[in-house]
């Protein structure tokens, strides 16, 4: 592997995990994330793109049931097997991994709940779907809205002059959900079905919330363009609109009454997961760099003989160790315990995130020119770390989010 394990408890099953998850990552992902990255980004989910292709063999080894428990038919992994997958497919593809772990959602939402009604209609139709005909999307971000919408227990989300801008209105036994959802919708213009973020009672702010699970292949939904971005660009993003669309009563899982703490919940999931991939992400940049300064001649001797490339190497090399240890540590706890210790899951996205990129632009830098064109991937992989510390998220907000939580001794 491209990396010593230090944790000498890691079972068969995680090593057995880690290795295949590796070898499709490198072998599936990052050819096809190289290729999908040069289209447009309506070729990117047209009928016979690559990227449906590869998404079907995610599907058929089973990695978009990750966070599914097995009694309902995902893989049944404990919080190290998870993070052990999730950054081996960061380590292929940023975008890939973020697109079927988005596609969790909807499922992850109804296993917390685990009422049978929910579990016949979303969880195992989700986790038997073999071909990626069932996706989904985490629908929270807004125009209007974006890291502060993941900021509960603040003043600002009790404000009632700021809420959600999908308003959820119900009416006998159906919510009426009006409004849009931005851009930044990870699978936003692919996903069937999503866990939507709505405001239920405005007079509360943003902690007047709730969250349905919806089907978006209904009348009253329709979708933007696909975004058209720096990074990432196997992943789909756009926007969706809402037109008295439809939830039954009994699919809108989360209320006001306890949407601040399943905001809270999906925080610390999601951050943790984000620690995860872009530790592989981080991984990726620096094996590159060191196998080619080992081949690349300067000076008359391969790049890594001299002693100022052998200190950022070095240095790339703690950062990504750092990354592995803290993204683990913050996942394995706040995925056993209840409630989360969200500002650890904060730290673990902030780190990997900021460690990815910066490991990303010193492998780019040792590359020098070589590093500048497509026909190395680090320039790539460059623009998708980047792209990491903003998505889920803002890093700075994100921090003050963070910073709230440890004041308050939370």
């Amino acid at each position: 592997m491209s990396y010593t394990e230090l944790n000498l408890d890691l079972t068969d099953e995680h090593v057995s995990l880690r290795e295949n998850a590796h070898k499709f990552a490198l072998e599936v992902l990052r050819p096809a994330a190289i290729e999908l990255d040069t289209m447009t980004p309506e070729q990117v989910i047209a009928k016979g793109s690559i990227y449906w292709d590869c998404m079907r063999k995610m599907y058929e080894n089973g990695y978009h049931t990750v966070l599914i428990p097995d009694e309902y038919g995902g893989l049944g992994l404990d919080p190290l097997g998870i993070h052990i997958v999730f950054e081996e497919l960061g380590y292929g593809s940023a975008g890939f991994a973020v697109s079927i772990g988005v596609s969790c959602f909807s499922a992850f939402y109804s296993s917390l709940i685990a009422e049978d009604h929910h579990i016949e209609k979303f969880i195992i139709p989700y986790a038997q779907c073999r071909d990626a005909s069932v996706m989904s999307c985490w629908a929270i971000t807004e125009p209007d809205h974006g890291s502060d919408i993941l900021m509960p227990f603040t003043e600002n989300f009790h404000n009632p002059k700021i809420t959600q801008q999908v308003k959820a209105t119900k009416k006998g036994d159906r919510y009426l959900l009006n409004g849009q959802k931005a851009a930044w919708v990870s699978n936003g213009t692919i996903a069937t079905q999503a866990a939507i973020f709505v405001n239920i009672d405005p007079s509360a702010g943003m902690a007047g919330g709730g969250i349905g699970l919806i089907d978006l292949t209904q009348k009253g939904v329709t979708r933007g363009r696909p975004l058209n971005k720096m990074g990432q660009r196997e992943l789909p993003q756009g926007e969706i609109y809402f037109d008295n669309a439809e939830v039954p009563v009994e699919d809108m899982i989360i209320d006001p009454e306890s949407y601040e703490m399943f905001t809270d919940i999906t925080l610390a999931t999601a951050n943790a997961c984000m620690g995860a991939f872009f530790t592989g992400v981080a991984q990726s940049a620096y094996d590159l760099a060191l196998a080619y300064t080992k081949e690349r001649i300067q000076g008359g001797k391969p790049l890594c003989e001299h002693l100022s490339v052998q200190k950022k190497l070095f240095d790339m090399f703690s950062k990504v160790e750092l990354a592995r240890a803290l993204s683990r540590a913050a996942l394995q706890f706040n995925l056993s315990t209840s409630p989360p210790k969200t500002q650890y899951s904060i730290a673990s996205k902030v780190f990997a995130t900021t460690a990815a990129f910066e490991v990303a632009s010193d492998a780019l830098q040792l590359f020098g020119g070589n590093g500048l064109s497509k026909e190395y991937p680090i320039e790539k992989i460059f623009r998708d770390a980047r792209a990491g510390m903003i998505e889920d998220g803002s890093n700075d907000i994100l921090a003050l989010a963070a910073a709230g939580l440890i004041l308050r001794g939370e």
